[in-house]
C-alpha cells in the first residue's frame, strides 16, 4: 500500500483516498477506474500509481484503514470496569456514534468485501474478529455472570452488528427521529435482545 511522504503528497494521497471512497460508495469498486479517480482528483492518471500501484491497493488500505481506526476508537473509548450491561450499553452508542458519520466507509466495508483479493481480505477479515471480539467479550461475561440470556454468543453479536450497523443506510440528522432518540431505541433493542431489561425512557 504505498504513499508519497512529505506534506503536498500527503495531501493529495488524502485526497485520492477521499475521492476514491465517494466514488466506490456511489458507484461501486468494479465500475471505478483509476483514470476517472485521477480525473476526479485533478492528477494525471500516471501520477496516480506514485501512491497507490493498483485500484485494489487502493480499496484494501481505504478498509484497512478504516478498521484500524475503529479499533484505534473503541480501545480509547471502551469502558473499563463497568458491569457487562454497562459495558453492553456503551458498546450500542460508540458503535452508532462512529459510523453515523462515516457512510460511506461503512458501505464499502460491507459491500467491497467481495472484490478483495484474498490477501487483503484476509488483512481486512482480521482487524473485523477483533471488533467482533469486543462485542462478543461483553455478550460472554455477561452470560456467565447471568445479566444476559443468550442462546449462542457468537450469533448474539453478529446480530447486534448488523442491526447496529444498518442504521447508516437510513439514518438522516434531519429527520423524524433525533440521533440521541435513536440510540435509546437501539440501546433499549439491544439490551432486550440479549435478556437484559433497562430502565431508561425512550
Amino acid at each position: 500500500m504505498a504513499r508519497t511522504t512529505g506534506s503536498n503528497g500527503e495531501e493529495t494521497s488524502k485526497r485520492i483516498d477521499d475521492v476514491a471512497l465517494k466514488l466506490f460508495a456511489q458507484k461501486g469498486y468494479a465500475a471505478v477506474s483509476m483514470r476517472e479517480i485521477a480525473r476526479e482528483v485533478g492528477v494525471q492518471a500516471g501520477a496516480l500509481y506514485n501512491y497507490s500501484p493498483n485500484k485494489q491497493d487502493l480499496l484494501a488500505r481505504l478498509m484497512v484503514e478504516h478498521m484500524q481506526a475503529l479499533l484505534a476508537a473503541w480501545e480509547h473509548e471502551r469502558p473499563i470496569g463497568q458491569t457487562p450491561l454497562d459495558a453492553l450499553k456503551a458498546f450500542v452508542l460508540f458503535h452508532i456514534r462512529y459510523h453515523v458519520q462515516r457512510p460511506d466507509h461503512v458501505f464499502i466495508s460491507y459491500m467491497e468485501l467481495r472484490n478483495l483479493e484474498p490477501e487483503n481480505f484476509a488483512a481486512v477479515e482480521k482487524l473485523r474478529r477483533q471488533y467482533e471480539f469486543a462485542l462478543k467479550d461483553i455478550l460472554q461475561r455477561g452470560s456467565d455472570d447471568h445479566q444476559f440470556n443468550i442462546a449462542d454468543v457468537h450469533v448474539a453479536a453478529m446480530a447486534i452488528l448488523a442491526q447496529l450497523t444498518g442504521v447508516t443506510t437510513w439514518y438522516r440528522a434531519k429527520g423524524r427521529l433525533s440521533q440521541s432518540k435513536i440510540e435509546a431505541i437501539y440501546t433499549q433493542l439491544v439490551c432486550q435482545s440479549v435478556g437484559a431489561q433497562i430502565s431508561e425512557e425512550i
